[in-house]
């Protein structure tokens, strides 16, 4: 905001427990059961909630004290031996950003970078860094329960409208009020689109282990301002149950229109029933509904288990200031990416009533996002991921570096009172006062499973060594090749110590473009060319991208906005090549399947390793 627009300095409340206190009762969920591992037919959805797939305690053993290296290295090992000294030399907590650190944020259309024409800062602050206080939580006497968004009755939705209605009406009398639809909105393109820097580095919320923390406390303030605006502290948001197949959908209360829960930039052939793809890239693939769903259910197996075993897996990498690789955790990469593409315009095509071709509105893009209520929906149900995934076992467990718990955003409160928040006092949604309401997790059945007739392995021989095809300068088709494992024979003790990665490193493509591309281990060559199945035993997991840029000096010379990100990306197989009987192998053949064509500019190489967990 400029700064002739000023908020009065605000008076600080104390967050008195009687003032926190809800009045509705709340279900204790129930410890998980058993894991389990059989898998449903794909051509019947009628799923049992007998196994309790609820979210359970969490764990209370977080503050054990782990070496830094042991830490960098070992839970997740997303970097790798290699990479570990610089990133244990930057890798420092994030400091929250202020008011005066924030400037104009930038995205992209038409292939340039432009300036945003609405500010995404918040109203000036009152106050410099040092003195906006830490926010404490209110001590919860009763927990606000966000339920799946598919049961929502009239009564809830009536008031879910009122409350966003009253928060879009102060986008008119109080256009400054950092309460307001807008502003709330601001908040993630703020974080997200380079407004905010600390220090001289721009801050990015996206792919890394900030991700998860930041969207919770966001959701947190965003839920409870809600609830003030209509008098309800018993408010909560529902979640949209993307993963089971009851939620497959655009949940119908944000499908209404007219309602103040509906948006009209969204893709208008995705409304109406469509079932959603947790793989969607920006084309239709032709399917059915029941296909469709159990490659959902597949993806989700995949993301939250067999390539989610170590923390830095699921969360995503360390993250530094101003460092351009990123590596973001399963659930942001899919299905929270492919979400966000199927529900907002998808770039270059026309937006509803207007004349203009769309940059990639309002879910479709990082900057828009927040416009759209579903987007705050979306998110809950995120956040319900991190919930479960601490359920499943082994060394799923928060992470426990200070330099992650230490880390800081900044935000306003129901109250207009700005608070630094840390990481560390998010891990645990009781506390904060809400949990979610128990439903089935029929993924956790869609472990795929070898076939009968797929008893042929791929040849290692047969195809090039991973010397011979890396660099890829560009992948525009399926490009398969044999690389070595660095043991084989691993003991079970061994296994649970260390997961093997397979790792693609420095991959660099165009950042204002959609980006997928599939991996399968030792597929058959007779079948690689048409690598579009994810149910087979084979599919080893998926890279996507949503457009974003964050290039300032470009903005201001309206230069071309072509960028080269640099991702590493990661999969752990040690399960999966259990699966597929490949553990006493030598080396494995591995495909890469580009779902969008001539985007990826180039991957340096690709490795396996063993990295403690």
């Amino acid at each position: 905001m400029g700064s002739t627009n000023t908020l009065p300095l605000p008076t600080y409340k104390s967050l008195s427990s009687s003032s926190s206190s809800f009045t509705n009762s709340y279900f204790i969920a129930k410890p998980s059961q058993l894991f389990l591992q059989r898998r449903r037919r794909c051509q019947s959805f009628k799923v049992s909630c007998n196994s309790n797939n609820s979210t359970g305690e969490h764990d209370k053993n977080l503050e054990a004290n782990l070496d830094r290296r042991n830490l960098l290295l070992g839970l997740g090992g997303l970097y790798g031996v290699a990479n570990l000294a610089p990133l244990a030399a930057s890798a420092t907590p994030i400091r929250a950003p202020d008011g005066y650190t924030c400037c104009q944020a930038t995205t992209t259309c038409d292939e340039k970078t432009v300036v945003l024409k609405d500010n995404c800062c918040p109203p000036p602050i009152p106050l410099n860094y040092e003195t906006i206080p830490c926010y404490k939580l209110p001590t919860m006497t009763k927990l606000r329960i966000r339920s799946p968004a598919q049961n929502a009755d009239e009564e809830y939705i009536d008031k879910y409208n009122k409350a966003i209605s009253k928060m879009k009406e102060l986008d008119k009398t109080e256009p400054f009020n950092p309460l307001g639809f807008k502003q709330q909105a601001h908040i993630h393109c703020a974080y997200c689109n380079g407004a905010y820097k600390v220090g001289d580095k721009v801050l990015q919320v996206h792919n890394s282990w900030l991700f998860f923390p930041f969207h919770r406390w966001y959701l947190y303030f965003y839920e409870r301002i809600l609830g003030t605006l209509i008098d309800d502290p018993t408010f909560a948001l529902p979640y949209w149950n993307w993963d089971h197949p009851n939620g497959m959908l655009l949940p119908p209360m944000f499908d209404r229109e007219g309602s103040s829960l509906y948006d009209e930039n969204r893709n208008q052939s995705h409304r109406k029933g469509t079932i959603i793809d947790l793989g969607y890239f920006g084309d239709e693939v032709e399917t059915t509904t029941d296909q469709l769903k159990c490659n959902n259910l597949t993806l989700m197996y995949r993301q939250m288990v067999t390539n989610a075993p170590c923390p830095l897996l699921f969360f995503g990498s360390p993250y530094s200031l101003g460092n351009n690789i990123e590596t973001p955790g399963t659930i942001e990469n899919i299905p929270h990416i492919p979400v966000h593409i199927w529900t907002g315009t998808v770039a270059g095509t026309p937006l509803p009533n207007d004349k203009k071709k769309s940059c990639g509105e309002d879910m479709g893009n990082f900057y828009s996002a927040g416009l759209d209520p579903v987007f705050y929906c979306h998110h809950a149900n995120v956040d319900r991921m991190w919930n479960i995934w601490k359920t499943i076992g082994g060394k799923r467990k928060d992470i426990i570096h200070p330099d992650w718990r230490n880390s800081e955003f900044f935000f306003y409160d129901e109250n207009k009172n700005p608070y630094r928040v840390k990481i560390q006092d998010c891990l645990d949604s009781k506390k904060m006062g809400y949990d979610y309401a128990e439903m089935c997790t029929p993924w956790r059945d869609f472990k795929p499973k070898l076939k009968r007739a797929t008893t042929r392995k791929a040849n290692p021989s047969s195809v090039p060594s991973s010397s011979e095809v890396f660099p890829i300068a560009k992948l525009d088709k399926p490009i398969s090749f044999s690389i070595t494992r660095p043991a084989t024979a691993r003991t079970q003790d061994d296994k649970n110590e260390k997961e093997e990665m397979l790792t693609f490193n420095n991959i660099k493509y165009d950042n204002t473009k959609y980006i997928r591309f599939d991996v399968y281990l030792n597929m058959d060559k007779d079948t690689v060319m048409n690598c579009d199945n994810i149910n087979v035993i084979e599919f080893a997991g998926s890279y996507t991208s949503l457009p974003h840029v964050h290039l300032h000096k470009a903005a201001a010379r309206d230069e071309p906005a072509h960028q080269n990100t640099s991702v590493n990306f990661q999969l752990a197989i040690t399960e999966l090549l259990e699966d597929i009987g490949l553990e006493n192998e030598e080396s494995i053949t591995v495909t890469l399947c580009p779902k969008k064509f001539g985007e990826i500019t180039s991957i340096a190489c690709a490795d396996i390793q063993l990295a403690d967990c």
